[in-house]
């Protein structure tokens, strides 16, 4: 009997870790756009993302964190059926944030202003997805967007994000593009591949700067 009971603990505890790992994992397990390398160098890749289609929603706030809590329900509530087919688009990875817009006392990333702040925040939708064959959103706040081949510097980090942490990234990222001859052509851009309940240190972030084309 004491054996027995000492099984299925021990099956129920292994379940209960499963269980953990596979929630903490869950960004994991979403298709992500594809993308080949160009250039690897530690933590910093250049790559060359295929054509995509996202979704995308501005968003008008001085405050970070709700600039991407307030995209991300938007962009959400699209691909769970608030659009006019009512119809569920599969999850991607990762949601994208982007400051866009002229804003005055610039600091990179996060500015400083008497202007109100404009955020860019972007899900990519699933791999072949045309923009004239996606449904329409409910929101006429949220649009769809036809991007090309693109090449994009990316520097990988893991745990927490925030507007200190991006600006520390985005220096260093500039830093190596000046040192190897890179220019690039857009604002830093946050990109987080898990969920807000996954470990901080398990957490997989990266900050993204569009690059000229070649």
């Amino acid at each position: 009997m004491i054996a027995a009971r000492s099984l299925a603990l021990a099956v129920a505890g292994a379940l209960v870790s499963l269980a953990v790992v596979r929630w903490q994992a869950a960004g994991r397990f979403v298709e992500e756009p594809d993308f080949t390398v160009e250039r690897s160098d530690g933590s910093i890749e250049v790559r060359r993302y295929a054509p995509l289609v996202r979704a995308e929603t501005t968003v008008e706030t001085d405050d970070w964190n709700r600039a991407v809590n307030e995209g991300f329900r938007r962009l959400a509530g699209y691909i769970f059926g608030a659009n006019q087919r009512r119809s569920s688009i599969a999850m991607t990875a990762p949601v994208t944030q982007a400051q866009r817009g002229e804003r005055i006392a610039m600091t990179a990333p996060v500015t400083q202003s008497s202007a109100a702040g404009s955020w860019l925040v972007t899900f990519t939708m699933p791999r072949g997805s045309a923009v004239d064959a996606m449904p329409l959103p409910n929101d006429g706040r949220v649009t769809l967007r036809a991007l090309p081949s693109r090449r994009v510097a990316v520097l990988r980090y893991s745990g927490t994000t925030t507007p200190d942490i991006l600006a520390a990234h985005e220096r260093t990222l500039r830093e190596w593009l000046a040192r190897n001859g890179l220019t690039s052509s857009g604002a830093a851009t946050s990109a987080r591949y898990d969920p807000p309940s996954t470990l901080p240190m398990l957490r997989r972030n990266e900050l993204w700067i569009e690059l000229d084309a070649i």
